[in-house]
């Protein structure tokens, strides 16, 4: 019965929402009403966001890497995009939200998780070993990715605000959706292996799911699916609810823009998050790589065709280029990334470093 407790508090928050939230909406210049709700729909969004990372870790036992952890990726990306959406569709202004969170994932994922994962990791193992090949694959798609979609704009001369043409925007969504989508193929083809603890690893966990997986029946197979899809629901109603709370916290307070991509990318990656530190605790940095790296390259992947086509269909504008202190930090990242990932293995420095580039970014979140 536990199982069933996530999704059906998930569905009874819709329900109220549903019939309460005009009501509700309607009163949040008050600032309990705003706090309490947005409290409210935070806490929900993401405690049934750890049942989406349940959900496909099973999923993970029954099909095997990369299945798994490709299936989770998607899943908290497709909720992302929902988050951004629903924002840029009822807010006034959020012309930059998904440059912001974006970036805001980026910095979380490449620097947050990853410097953090790193310590643990090098505190409880010295030294930990990964899948290079697989490592590489992702930062050799995230890198030109991040650039085309948030250093590019800022430099293009068709317009002057850091947006792209309706051709550019047309031509970049298709250049992007390619470009995801042979790193796909090749993920769960013939490159699989990549992405695979190497034969030196804790091979544990891979081998279950490997022994495991042609002998799942079906019926457990969809059972888990049908249960993702009843955690990914909720939360994709509820987000357009959290996205008018959001707006209008933010202008209250005076707060930066930026805040709004940073709740967002805080709210869809944390349950991710942390299950790529267990998994570094747990001597499987693989798979912690997978989770952070996958991650980074399914949000620039989905997210950049997402909000231009949203754009382009309601002539709202987004504006994609970065600000150049977060294009110094961006650059630094990706720098640093490739020469964390360029050696069989990892210590408690590269941790350290990165962490402090996160640290960076907290301090432009605030003080640009």
């Amino acid at each position: 019965m536990k199982v069933f407790v996530r999704p059906v508090l998930a569905w009874l928050s819709v329900a109220l929402f549903l019939v309460f939230g005009a009501h509700w909406m309607s009163a949040l210049a008050s600032p309990i009403v705003g706090v309490g709700l947005f409290a409210w729909l935070f806490l929900v969004i993401i405690w049934v966001a750890f049942g989406v990372v349940h959900e496909a870790e099973e999923l993970a036992h029954i099909l095997g890497e990369p299945f798994g952890t490709l299936i989770l990726t998607l899943s908290i990306v497709l909720i992302e995009v929902a988050l951004i959406s629903a924002v840029m569709i009822s807010a006034q202004d959020a012309s930059t939200l998904a440059r912001d969170t974006m970036f805001a994932v980026l910095m979380i994922v490449l620097n947050g998780v990853v410097g953090l994962g790193l310590l643990i990791g090098g505190a409880h193992h010295h030294e930990q070993s990964y899948n290079l090949q697989g490592a590489s694959a992702y930062l050799a798609v995230v890198i030109p990715l991040s650039t085309i979609a948030l250093v590019l704009p800022k430099f293009t001369a068709s317009t002057s605000d850091s947006t792209l043409t309706s051709l550019q925007a047309a031509c970049f969504s298709l250049l992007t959706i390619a470009l995801y989508g042979i790193f796909l193929w090749l993920q769960t083809g013939r490159h699989s292996g990549f992405f695979v603890e190497p034969a030196n690893g804790d091979q544990a966990v891979v081998a279950e799911a490997t022994v495991t997986a042609p002998a799942a029946s079906k019926r457990k197979l969809f059972g888990h699916v049908a249960m993702l899809l009843v955690h990914i629901l909720p939360i994709v109603i509820l987000s357009k609810s959290l996205a008018k709370v959001l707006d209008h916290g933010i202008a209250a307070m005076g707060a930066p823009p930026a805040l709004g991509g940073v709740v967002i990318a805080m709210l869809v990656f944390t349950p991710e998050g942390i299950s790529a530190l267990i998994a570094i605790r747990r001597n499987q940095l693989t798979r912690a790589i997978n989770l952070c790296l996958g991650g980074a390259t399914s949000t620039v992947g989905l997210t950049v065709p997402a909000v231009l086509i949203i754009g382009l269909i309601t002539g709202q504008k987004v504006v994609l280029g970065l600000p150049p202190a977060s294009i110094v930090l961006l650059a630094a990242t990706l720098i640093l990334s490739g020469l964390t990932f360029s050696g069989s293995r990892t210590t408690m420095l590269e941790g350290a470093v990165h962490l402090s580039l996160f640290a960076v970014f907290l301090v432009l979140v605030f003080s640009p």
